[in-house]
Formats: C-alpha cells, structure tokens, sequence
C-alpha cells in the first residue's frame, strides 16, 4: 500500500488466513455453554463454478488426501452444486470429530488454493444444531479472513433467525475473528454443509 493509498482512505483487504479454521473446535466448546448448540459433523468448502481439466485434477487430488484417511466412514469428500449455481465441496464426519471436520475443510481450501483456484473460493462453513432441531452456520469468509453465523428459521422459510445470529456474535467475540460488517454476514439458503 502506497501513501496515495493512504492518503486517499484505501486500506488493503485482510485476506484468508485458513489457519483461523483450527479456532473452530474451541469456539465450539464456547458455543455449546452459551447457546447449547452442538456440531452436526458435516462441513462444507463453496466457490465459484470452476469448468475443465484443471479443477477436475484438483478435485482428485482433494479426493485421494481425503480418502488416505481410513477412519473416516462413508465418501470422504462429495461435490454438490446449489440452486445459486455455486459449487460446494461437502465432507461429513462424526459429530464428535469437529477437528478432523476442520483439517478436512482446511485441506481442501489449501488444495484449491495451491492450484490457482483462490480467488474462486468463497465461503468454509461448518454445521451446528441444538436439542430442538435449530440449525446454525459459523461460516468462515475465504477473502476477508472472518467468521459469521448463519441460522436460518426452521420453518423452511428463506427467513433468518437474527437474534440467534446475534447471540452467537456476542457469545463467541472472545474465539473467533468476527466479521464486523452485518451487511456480509450473507446467507447462504440451501448450503449443503448446513
């Protein structure tokens, strides 16, 4: 950043930092104490619609890592595309596995990342549910380094649940980057990972 960017007001954007997903398991323990929400073992990595030889290679390659661990039951990794045309890279794991969820996520975001597709990514999110079925997000926005929650009403509605959303800010502040600007705290309706 030059001082005519200073000068003008301009500030360079945080970007991704994919070591902030490891905050997640802690904020989890965080978010079960204050809200009573509990992981749900499933996870996603969504980015824009890449076509050709080149993501299909990596998307292999995604898939061979994944695959190599043998602890993980069912397909390791499962490629999904949304109403809204973007793709989503889904993996599920144990609901007590939070970690290997996280390493998973992780690895498939530095895999895309490594082979050119980083400005393609979008958004990481990791599941969570409490004892009455709510459903909620902590979604990892790729190109500002931030989290934010997601909770959509449970009526099947495209409606929010913003004072759910807000009691998870508050209550995770201390654990994770939050995104401070509401206005891309974006809904994501009908991600696979939720």
């Amino acid at each position: 950043m030059g001082l005519l960017d200073i000068l003008l007001g301009r500030t360079k954007p945080v970007g991704a930092d994919l070591d902030r997903l490891f905050a997640l398991p802690s904020a989890a323990v965080t978010l079960e104490a204050a809200a009573g929400f509990t992981p749900t073992g499933r996870g996603a990595v969504c980015f824009a619609t890449v076509e050709g030889a080149a993501f299909e290679q990596s998307h292999r390659e995604v898939q061979a890592l994944l695959d190599a661990d043998t602890d993980r039951e069912g397909p390791p990794v499962e490629l999904r595309q949304d109403d809204y045309g973007y793709s989503w890279l889904v993996s599920r794991r144990s609901p007590d596995r939070l970690s290997a969820l996280v390493n998973d996520l992780h690895a498939v975001n530095s895999q895309l990342e490594v082979n050119g597709f980083g400005p393609q990514l979008l958004c990481s999110l990791a599941g969570f549910e409490d004892h009455s079925g709510r459903r909620l997000a902590l979604v990892y926005l790729y190109k500002r380094g931030t989290f934010y929650p997601f909770a959509p009403l449970p009526d099947g509605t495209e409606r929010r649940d913003n004072p759910l959303e807000l009691q998870v800010r508050a209550a995770l502040s201390g654990d994770l980057p939050l995104e401070p600007d509401l206005g891309r705290w974006f809904p994501v309706w009908g991600a696979p990972g939720l």
